[in-house]
């Protein structure tokens, strides 16, 4: 490679090796050349100007993509969509089509749409008749609430966002972690108070004021009833309108996501992080410990999301 500058511009010039070898073997191969200096001397200012020639070396058929991430939701529901169809499959699955006006305008093959707040894979569609297939797991149906849905049942859409879109709610993976039972529903002015009972391996991960995702609903945890193993929350008058929450019956089930960031925590304080702080002799690692800690959470924040 020959380093130029001249009066008027810099120029890299690379130097290709002289080997018969073909250049895709080259790249990969064949060691570069050093590099030679050659000054010519400026006797007045100017602007230099940057500029790489393209290399003969470089392969004519190498395009490579960015891969881009497709399974993160906001919460923020985009339609409710209609159950036209579930069952067996003739490939031997289950699968589900769902009737949709606004996530299939721009949809695809192996997309993901969360479907009452479970990421699944667009495995067929017709945007002519405004549906899309979706397939589901055993585990799928084991795990969630989407084993209730019969012909006719209104279901939250929303489709992944894009790495430009706007983060209404939270990050919602689409990865539910169990369901809640409806215990109560009671109204206050134009909004509707709702309480659920779950799990306690759940609810451990539940705390006032906290994110939730509710059946794919970015929502505000209002209290938590530890000896009822309830948690309760509230929808405004136009979620109301928007969700499919206020639709169900008390004892029918909701899809529940809890906030990942509990559970990253719970794992790094069951690594023995907090018996390395009690077990420091000197308390300046304490301060200093405790600043990682921090510091690790805030990371966790942050990549979470990072591709935004």
């Amino acid at each position: 490679m020959v380093l130029s500058t001249s009066l008027h511009s810099l120029c890299i010039i690379p130097h290709t090796s002289q080997s018969k070898i073909p250049s895709i073997f080259n790249l990969l191969k064949s060691p570069l050349v050093k590099p030679h200096l050659k000054i010519n001397p400026i006797f007045k200012p100017s602007s230099l100007s940057l500029f790489t020639q393209p290399s003969k070396l470089r392969p004519k058929t190498q395009n490579f993509r960015t891969p881009t991430i497709r399974s993160l939701f906001t919460g923020i529901v985009e339609e409710m969509g209609e159950i036209k169809q579930l069952g067996m499959a003739d490939h031997g699955g289950f699968d589900l089509k769902i009737h949709a006006k606004t996530v299939i305008e721009d949809v695809h093959l192996g997309d993901s749409i969360a479907v009452n707040g479970t990421c699944l894979t667009v495995t067929d569609f017709d945007t002519h008749l405004g549906e899309f297939t979706v397939g589901l797991a055993p585990e799928t149906l084991r795990k969630t609430s989407l084993s209730e849905l019969e012909p006719g049942s209104l279901v939250n859409l929303e489709r992944a966002i894009p790495p430009t879109g706007r983060m209404g709610g939270h990050f919602v993976q689409g990865h539910v972690d169990g369901t809640a039972e409806i215990v109560g529903k009671q109204v206050e002015g134009d909004s509707l108070w709702i309480k659920v009972k779950t799990d306690k391996n759940l609810l451990k991960y539940v705390v006032p004021k906290g994110f939730i995702a509710i059946d794919g609903t970015s929502l505000t945890v209002v209290d938590v009833f530890e000896e009822e193993l309830c948690f309760n929350f509230m929808l405004v008058a136009y979620t109301r309108q928007k969700v499919v929450i206020p639709l169900k019956e008390i004892g029918q089930k909701v899809n529940l996501e809890v906030d990942i960031l509990g559970k990253y925590v719970e794992r790094l304080l069951s690594s023995g992080f907090v018996d390395s702080i009690k077990g420091s002799r000197f308390p300046e690692t304490h301060n200093k410990v405790s600043s990682c800690f921090t510091y690790v959470v805030f990371t966790l924040v942050v990549e979470s999301g990072s591709y935004l």
